[in-house]
């Protein structure tokens, strides 16, 4: 019994080990992966971005066409109802949208929504992001519409905005089919799709369409032209997944002649913002995009437009996509569903003058559930690397 108890302990003492070893080694992970020549990264922020740039894991969503479905994680547990058709935008040409609406009789806000993805063909579109879509519906309890507007090669400047606009007043047109309200219409994009929110609400006003309540702007492309941008210059690589490589691309390919870069249709920064509905614009630390964000939101209350802004810290371009897995994408997607309810019942307190608001990355219990989450993942990661190297 005796040897029995000594190979026991001595096996004890070896499991002991090596779990503290492997607790080292993911530590020591997580803090070579946070440290950046930008800047020093949250542990959640740092392992997602360690995963997705050396292609550890999927970033494909494999969408299925459910005709009831929920809000998704912390969008509520009321079912919606979902239809993906095509709409006729110039001559035979259609375009599909997907349309998320809660059940009952209504008449529900609309949000017309459109998808980041640089314009380009392969890079972004209304399945890429169904659920900030899905959950944007269930917590604000209003229509979405997701619209696929034609992308570039094939399609440049303006087809994609023209699509765009064609789509809201489709809405309007036909908003007795799903139970929306049209005095309630506001606009939502990121990044690309944030460029061509803006544009919206210039077209509208330009052209004496539908009064639009409200625009949220995530991280949005607001310029083309070559000016002094200096979060473009600092995070420029693509490791906080969008690069300078990929924003020339997709100049060159949406807007080719450069007499369009200053189009207000596609530099809404340099254009006049009068009579604009209030606006949400959210930015992101780690962002190329980042400053001009920022700057559009500056001009807007300089036009004397209600605008909310706010700098998420220590996150990366595209954050809100990841709210499931991210507690700072998940208070982006809520403070974006608040600032619409807000606007959708007339409830709008916009602080004056117009100040930048940062936000802080998770502190307390969600910064512990972060780090916790962050070590998972890692271990995970670490793993998974482990066995491809054992099968090489």
């Amino acid at each position: 019994m005796k040897w029995a108890k000594m190979i026991f302990k001595n096996l004890f003492a070896l499991g002991s080990i090596l779990i503290a070893s492997l607790l080292i080694l993911i530590a020591v992970s997580v803090y070579v992966w946070q440290t950046t020549d930008e800047g020093r990264l949250p542990a959640k922020t740092a392992v997602i971005l360690h995963a997705i740039n050396n292609n550890l894991v999927a970033l494909d969503i494999n969408i299925r066409p459910p005709q009831i479905v929920t809000g998704g994680r912390g969008g509520g547990g009321n079912p919606l109802l979902r239809e993906d058709l095509y709409i006729p935008v110039q001559g035979d040409v259609q375009i599909p949208v997907r349309i998320y609406r809660p059940q009952g009789e209504g008449p529900f806000p609309i949000t017309m929504y459109y998808h980041g993805g640089a314009f380009m063909e392969g890079y972004g579109s209304i399945n890429t992001h169904d659920n900030i879509i899905r959950s944007l519906s269930a917590r604000t309890n209003s229509v979405v519409i997701a619209v696929g507007y034609r992308l570039a090669p094939e399609n440049i400047f303006p087809a994609a905005v023209e699509d765009s606009y064609t789509a809201i007043l489709w809405a309007v047109n036909n908003a007795d089919t799903f139970n929306g309200d049209i005095e309630r219409i506001s606009v939502a994009g990121d990044s690309a799709g944030g460029n061509i929110a803006t544009v919206m609400t210039l077209m509208a006003r330009d052209r004496g369409g539908p009064p639009l309540t409200s625009q949220v702007l995530l991280y949005p492309l607001t310029t083309f032209e070559d000016i002094p941008l200096e979060s473009r210059d600092i995070y420029d690589s693509g490791y906080y997944l969008l690069s300078r490589q990929v924003m020339y691309l997709a100049r060159d390919v949406y807007a080719p002649d450069e007499l369009m870069w200053s189009h207000p249709y596609t530099s809404p920064l340099n254009a006049d913002l009068s009579d604009l509905p209030p606006a949400l614009v959210i930015t992101a630390e780690f962002d190329p995009l980042r400053d001009e964000g920022e700057m559009y939101a500056e001009r807007l209350a300089e036009f004397d437009v209600p605008v909310r802004g706010t700098r998420y810290r220590g996150v990366m371009h595209g954050f809100i996509s990841f709210y499931e897995i991210m507690q700072s994408g998940s208070y982006g997607l809520q403070e974006m569903s608040s600032f619409l309810r807000q606007a959708n019942e007339d409830n709008l307190q916009i602080a004056s003058p117009y100040q930048l608001q940062i936000r802080q990355p998770p502190q307390g219990f969600d910064r512990v559930r972060d780090q916790t989450e962050a070590f998972a993942i890692a271990a995970y990661l670490l793993g998974r690397t482990g066995l491809d190297l054992l099968n090489q």
